[in-house]
């Protein structure tokens, strides 16, 4: 049986199991460009989304997203049904060359949706900065978790609908409802303190670099910067093998093989040198 003929049953079968009539926030997960391509506009998704919507059986339109935010712009520019978008959002990535949490965030809010975030402690990493960086958060709050600020982070920024954090006990349930039910956004203070434990966190990275640039000036165009900054992000992480830049490198794998495949990939560059510490 096609794929697309039993999307409406699934769908169904969701309904049912879960014991509503509808779904208030329905996601396609885990959208890439490939997938996007392959699977999603295959099978007409969208559309059926859509059908879904007006049959009361969806409130809004969602998807979860693991790729770079100029495919991310294709998308959405595509389908302005879609009402929320949830990325990877924390003050590690805001800037990271393949997860581009900004980059995609600043896309989302172009397009007028809503933010759903997940990963905003990065896998439990962010919930224990480096020790010689302790200070740095202790300094403006002694009472205040670094997990905390992480959170509010991700909280303060515009048009952000939820964060979604993953915790493993009752009390981190409880401290995290706790100082999200008086909410303040992070200040000047605390964002600058933040890029300090992000430069702490840099510090224990297996592979660095004098020069990043220069490692993706190669013949084939491939970000080696990016993917050494994946591996190295991977393993600050409790579990590296469940890291979200797992995702992030399959998508560019991904794209990077079939270009090869077709002879069409990147223009070559000049060489120029790096040094790897």
């Amino acid at each position: 049986m096609p794929a697309e003929n039993r999307v409406e049953e699934i769908f169904n079968e969701q309904l049912e199991k879960c014991g509503v009539e509808y779904f208030d926030y329905y996601l396609l997960h885990n959208l890439n460009r490939y997938l996007y391509r392959k699977e999603v506009k295959a099978c007409h998704l969208f559309d059926f989304m859509k059908k879904w919507k007006e049959q009361g059986k969806i409130r809004h339109i969602a998807f979860s997203y693991h790729d770079d935010a100029e495919h991310l712009d294709r998308i959405l520019t595509e389908h302005p049904e879609v009402d929320a978008v949830q990325i990877v959002l924390n003050y590690y990535d805001w800037e990271e060359p393949f997860i581009q949490s900004k980059k995609c965030y600043e896309v989302i809010r172009k397009h007028g949706k809503q933010v759903i975030v997940m990963e905003p402690v990065k896998g439990g990493a962010l919930a224990r900065v480096p020790s010689g960086a302790e200070h740095l958060l202790k300094d403006i709050d002694g009472d205040a978790s670094p997990a905390s600020y992480a959170i509010r982070f991700a909280a303060s920024h515009e048009g952000v609908l939820v964060v979604l954090s993953g915790m493993s006990n009752l009390s981190q349930v409880e401290e995290n409802t706790g100082y999200m039910q008086e909410f303040k956004t992070l200040s000047d203070v605390e964002e600058r303190a933040l890029n300090a434990v992000k430069a702490a966190f840099q510090k224990t990275w297996k592979y660095r670099c004098d020069n990043w640039e220069a490692l993706d000036e190669n013949d084939y165009g491939v970000p080696i910067s990016g993917i050494i900054r994946a591996y190295n992000s991977m393993f600050i992480q409790p579990d590296p093998y469940f890291s979200a830049e797992l995702n992030y490198y399959k998508s560019f794998r991904s794209a990077y093989d079939l270009a090869f495949e077709r002879g069409i990939g990147p223009k070559r560059r000049r060489r120029s040198a790096a040094r790897l510490m």
